[in-house]
């Protein structure tokens, strides 16, 4: 019995103590996180510049909001640079916002050319680039898009398979012909014609990244080919054009038609629910969004001389098909974006 009080006594007072101690650290004062106060000075007043290829579309808006959310909690600005698809007035952008001297500079590159020497100007100047799904011939800081050889890959892959005992004809409906995002998914495309000498290509013309020129083509290629069993296309918002012309042809659902973008609900999901679309590859414009703002930010508290770094950053693809195109979080909303 003894023994049993001495030991009941020892944990009352180790509890005691405990407790004791437990208080003594409670009322003590706060620790200041030692790296907030700079991350916040580094990014703070801190200018974006952002120059799509054009502002009114879903790849451009959903980048940009989610820039904004990114960074101007950060305390950072964003201001847009809209070039409304004319590469001249996009490089008119490019250069007065160069002499604004923006921390940043994030560049939606109409092609492999027009901003390469601006773009090298910046970096000179001591401004980051940052450029989005379509590269320029001139490399920057930070490079955030898709992997458009593996896109290409995929897509001609699923319309290879649809057309096994088929006709084995098949079109593709490039877009800007001088685009990064044309030229290495058309490498994407001719990798998997490599290994499939019975496919036959019966069309492949540019529709410059313009849903009434896809339509067109189309059109002309089905009357041509009736008995086409698929098409490759580039991009989504122009292939609602292609889509439209099968559907007039009466071929939905006989012309596979496999296309890719940036997964936004209406212009991905729905139209693969609808049967517009067979499959469509999503970069997922959100997590790109969310890619460059970190490489933003990163790059601005960093110390690093502009240009001094060449990253890539290849988002991960979401193959869209009747399996998961109704389900939740596949596709992402533009109204939620506005």
């Amino acid at each position: 019995m003894r023994i049993a009080r001495r030991i009941a006594t020892a944990a009352i007072g180790l509890t005691l103590g405990l407790a004791a101690s437990t208080s003594v650290l409670a009322q003590s004062k706060g620790l200041d996180e030692p790296f907030r106060e700079g991350y916040k000075k580094a990014l703070a007043g801190k200018t974006v510049g952002f120059i799509p290829v054009a502002f009114g579309f879903d790849l451009a808006i959903g980048w940009h909001a989610g820039l904004k959310k990114e960074l101007e909690a950060a305390g950072m600005k964003v201001v847009v640079r809209d070039p409304n698809w004319n590469t001249n007035a996009g490089a008119q952008a490019f250069t007065a916002l160069i002499a604004e001297k923006p921390a940043v500079i994030v560049i939606h590159n109409p092609d492999v050319q027009t901003y390469a020497k601006l773009i090298k100007k910046a970096e000179d100047e001591g401004i980051f680039v940052v450029q989005i799904n379509m590269r320029s011939a001139q490399p920057s800081s930070v490079f955030v898009g898709a992997d458009w050889v593996d896109i290409g890959e995929k897509t001609t892959t699923a319309v290879v398979e649809s057309c096994k005992g088929k006709s084995n004809k098949i079109a593709i409906v490039q877009g800007a012909p001088t685009a990064a995002a044309s030229a290495y998914t058309l490498k994407g495309v001719e990798n998997v014609l490599a290994k499939h000498p019975e496919i036959k290509v019966v069309s492949n013309q540019a529709a410059d990244w313009d849903a009434a020129k896809a339509k067109a083509l189309t059109q002309t290629v089905l009357k041509q080919n009736p008995d086409l069993c698929g098409i490759v296309g580039f991009w989504d918002g122009m292939d609602i054009g292609t889509a439209a012309a099968v559907k007039e042809a009466g071929l939905t659902g006989k012309v596979f038609l496999a296309t890719s973008g940036g997964g936004e609900q209406k212009g991905a999901c729905d139209q693969v629910k609808s049967g517009a679309f067979d499959y469509d590859i999503s970069y997922d414009v959100p997590t790109q969004a969310s890619n460059m703002a970190a490489m933003i930010k990163w790059l601005v508290q960093g110390g690093m001389k502009a240009g001094a770094a060449k990253q890539n950053i290849y988002t991960n693809l979401i193959p869209i098909t009747k399996a998961n195109a109704a389900a939740e979080g596949t596709c992402w909303k533009l109204a939620a974006a506005k």
